[in-house]
């Protein structure tokens, strides 16, 4: 279930991709958010998923990528979009210290987060990773 859980995902991101080079195309978006999330949910699982969405802290995200969900629905995808990526960056800005050392060990992109004004910045985050 988790490997099929990343392929939606990753085909949501593609489809999401394809839907802002194709000059902001509701279909292609709505289709990559719909892959999204339910990759997602295949991924962590359901339960975990709806946690996840209901926490507290994350209403302000969760509220915001839903509306822009709905803007691209009903035909306002730049709008949409604007307002989805506030609410991606908001819901997931917790895991952006854990992305960048994961970065850091791959063989190409690890030499230039290395560099010496990108370890500066990647240092100043270090010390909130989210436990996994």
């Amino acid at each position: 279930m988790k490997k099929i859980g990343l392929g939606l995902t990753g085909f949501g991101v593609f489809f999401s991709f394809l839907g802002i080079i194709f000059f902001f195309d509701k279909g292609f978006l709505a289709m990559g958010n719909i892959l999204f999330i339910s990759g997602l949910m295949m991924t962590i699982g359901l339960k975990s998923t709806m946690q996840f969405f209901m926490k507290p802290k994350n209403y302000k995200g969760t509220i915001s990528f839903g509306l822009g969900f709905l803007l691209v629905l009903i035909g306002w995808p730049v709008f949409g979009m604007i307002l989805e990526s506030y609410g991606f960056i908001v819901l997931f800005s917790g895991f952006w210290p854990t992305l960048a050392v994961f970065l850091q060990r791959i063989p190409v992109f690890g030499w230039i987060i290395q560099q010496p004004f990108v370890t500066s910045l990647v240092t100043r985050y270090r010390g909130r990773r989210v436990p996994v």
